[in-house]
C-alpha cells in the first residue's frame, strides 16, 4: 500500500506540453493537418511547435530574381504568414528552427528527406544573414515584437550528423551560428536564439566545444537545445523498420546530459530544451503506434521535467513524409494522431497528463499522483512495458465520506485502434465505415466508483492489464439526491409513504 501524503512534495510543472514537434512546416496548409492540431489544442494543448522547413523551398521565402542586369533577392511570406496565423488560432506558438538552406543560396547539393532539405552551408553568409534578418524582421512587423520575443529562435538541426549537416563540419556551424544569432539580435536584442540541436549520438565534446566558441566570441546564447531517442540501428522491411529500444531510463538520461556536460561553461544556467524526443528515430516503426509506447513513455512524461525546460515529443501527427508518403494508415508513424484523426494510445497518456493537477503528491515508478487547486486527486499509473500487468495500492487523502472515483484506462485491448486495425485485415486505406470503427476502438474505456472514505483517506486497488495506461480521477462526493428517493422502487412497489 501506498500512503499518499496529504503535503505536495513538488509541482508537475508544464515542461511536458510546453512543446511538440511536427513535419515540415509547409504541411500545416493541409487540411488533415489543420483538423489534427485543432483536435490536440482542444484536449492537450501544447504551447509550441516546432518543425523543418521554415526557409525550405517550398515555403518560398527565398526568391532571387534578375532585375536590370543585376542579381537581386526577394524575401516572400505567403505560407509563412499562413501558417503561423493557423497556429496562433489554435492557440500555439512557433518554436522557429532556422532550416534548412535554399537551393538557391547553397553550397553544394546535398539534401536529407524524400522533399529534399538541402543541408550544406550558404553560398554567401551575408545572403544567409539577410534572410534571417527579414524573416525575424517580418514576423516582428506582423505579430508584434511583444510576441514574438517569446518564440525560440534554434539555429538549425542536428549539425553533428552529416546526414543533416554536409560532413559534420563542426567550424561550419559555428560560423553558421555567428551569423544567424547575430541576424537575430539585430532586429531586437531581446529576441531568444539558441541551438545547437544536437543529436543523441553527439559525441560528449561537441556541446563543450559549441560553449567555448560562443564564449570565446562573445555570442548571444539564451537556450541550449538537443534531442533524445533510445532505438538501436535499423533492421528494413519494405516501408518499415524494426529497432531495439534501450530502456525509457535513457531518455532521462539524455534530458540531463546537457546540464552535466555544461558545468562550469558560461552556458550552465541556460533554459535547456530537448526539441526532439522519441522511442525510435524512425517514421515507419510500428512500436509508435502500440499500447507498448505509451507505457514506456509514461515515466518520461512524469518525470522528464525535473530536468530540463521543455521536452518536444516528435511529432504530433503522422502528416509527415521524410522517407515518403505513408502507404498506409497505420504506418509506424511518429504522430500521437493518425491521418484522419485516429488517436493513438500515445495521444491518451498525453491527454491523461492534460488532466493531472498541479500539485505532485507522490511519484513512484508506477504512479503519479496529483492535486488540482480545487481538492480533486487525479492518479497516473502504467504498468511496465511488456510486462504482465500488476496492482497499484494507493491510499489517497481526500475529504467527505464518500468519494467519486472516474477512471480512464488503455492497454492493449482497450483505446487501442491498432489492435481494431489489425483485426480488420489492417487496409492501407480504411472506407469510411471502418474509419467509424477506429474512431470508436481508439477511446479509452471509462468506468466509475464510489468509494468510502476512512480516516480521511480512499483506499484504491488500481489492477493495471498488459502494457495500460489508467487515469483515475478522485472528488468528494456532494449527495444531492432527496429523501425519498429509492431506487428499489423503480418498478413500483414497496412502501408508498
Amino acid at each position: 500500500m501506498i500512503h499518499v501524503p496529504s503535503e505536495p512534495v513538488g509541482r508537475l510543472g508544464t515542461a511536458w506540453r510546453e512543446c511538440v514537434g511536427t513535419g515540415r512546416m509547409e504541411l500545416a496548409l493541409r487540411r488533415d493537418y489543420q483538423d489534427s492540431l485543432t483536435l490536440l489544442q482542444r484536449e492537450i494543448d501544447f504551447r509550441y511547435i516546432r518543425g523543418h522547413g521554415l526557409l525550405s523551398d517550398g515555403m518560398g521565402v527565398y526568391r532571387p530574381y534578375e532585375w536590370q542586369s543585376a542579381r537581386r533577392v526577394h524575401h516572400a511570406f505567403t505560407y509563412v504568414d499562413q501558417v503561423v496565423d493557423a497556429y496562433l488560432e489554435l492557440g500555439i506558438r512557433p518554436f522557429v528552427e532556422l532550416g534548412f538552406m535554399p537551393r538557391e543560396l547553397a553550397s553544394g547539393e546535398q539534401t536529407v528527406f524524400w522533399w529534399g532539405g538541402n543541408v550544406t552551408p550558404p553560398s554567401s553568409h551575408r545572403e544567409w544573414a539577410d534572410l534571417v534578418r527579414a524573416t525575424v524582421t517580418h514576423l516582428v512587423d506582423r505579430y508584434g515584437l511583444d510576441e514574438v520575443r517569446t518564440w525560440p529562435i534554434e539555429v538549425w538541426n542536428e549539425p553533428d550528423l552529416p546526414d543533416f549537416w554536409e560532413g559534420a563540419d563542426q567550424a561550419a556551424y559555428h560560423r553558421l551560428y555567428e551569423v544567424s544569432a547575430l541576424a537575430v539580435k539585430d532586429v531586437d536584442a531581446s529576441l531568444q536564439v539558441g541551438g545547437p540541436a544536437l543529436s543523441p549520438g553527439a559525441d560528449e565534446g561537441w556541446l563543450a566545444r559549441f560553449a567555448e566558441f560562443v564564449g570565446g566570441r562573445g555570442l548571444p546564447v539564451d537556450f541550449v537545445s538537443r534531442h533524445a531517442y533510445t532505438s538501436g540501428p535499423a533492421q528494413q522491411v519494405p516501408f518499415g523498420r524494426h529497432q531495439t529500444l534501450a530502456p525509457a531510463g535513457r531518455l532521462l538520461e539524455q534530458f540531463a546530459a546537457p546540464r552535466q556536460e555544461l558545468k562550469g561553461t558560461p552556458l550552465s544556467e541556460l533554459p535547456v530544451h530537448i526539441t526532439e524526443f522519441n522511442s525510435s528515430y524512425r517514421p515507419d516503426n510500428l512500436i509508435h503506434d502500440t499500447a507498448f509506447h505509451a507505457a514506456y513513455l509514461a515515466p518520461v512524461l512524469a518525470g522528464g521535467g525535473d530536468l530540463v525546460d521543455s521536452f518536444s515529443y516528435w511529432t504530433f501527427s503522422d502528416m509527415f513524409e521524410e522517407v515518403g508518403v505513408p502507404t498506409a494508415l497505420f504506418h509506424g508513424g511518429f504522430g500521437l494522431l493518425t491521418h484522419r484523426q485516429v488517436k493513438k494510445p500515445t495521444y491518451h497518456l498525453y491527454a491523461f497528463m492534460a488532466r493531472m493537477g498541479d500539485e505532485v503528491l507522490a511519484r513512484g515508478e508506477d504512479h503519479l499522483v496529483t492535486r488540482h487547486t480545487d481538492g480533486r486527486v487525479t492518479a497516473l499509473a502504467w504498468a511496465a512495458p511488456g510486462a504482465d500487468g500488476h496492482t497499484v495500492h494507493l491510499s489517497v487523502p481526500v475529504g467527505g465520506d464518500e468519494v467519486f472515483l472516474r477512471r480512464s484506462s488503455v492497454d492493449e485491448e482497450r483505446g487501442n485502434a491498432y489492435t481494431a486495425w489489425r483485426r480488420m485485415g489492417s487496409p492501407r486505406s480504411p472506407r469510411a465505415h471502418q474509419l467509424d470503427v477506429l474512431h470508436e476502438a481508439a477511446e479509452p474505456v471509462r468506468s466509475h466508483l464510489r468509494l468510502p472514505v476512512r480516516d480521511f483517506a480512499a483506499v484504491v486497488e488500481i489492477a493495471l492489464e498488459k502494457n495500460e495506461v489508467t487515469l483515475v480521477e478522485l472528488e468528494p462526493v456532494a449527495e444531492e439526491a432527496p429523501p425519498w428517493w429509492d431506487e428499489g422502487r423503480l418498478l413500483g412497489g414497496g412502501n408508498t409513504r
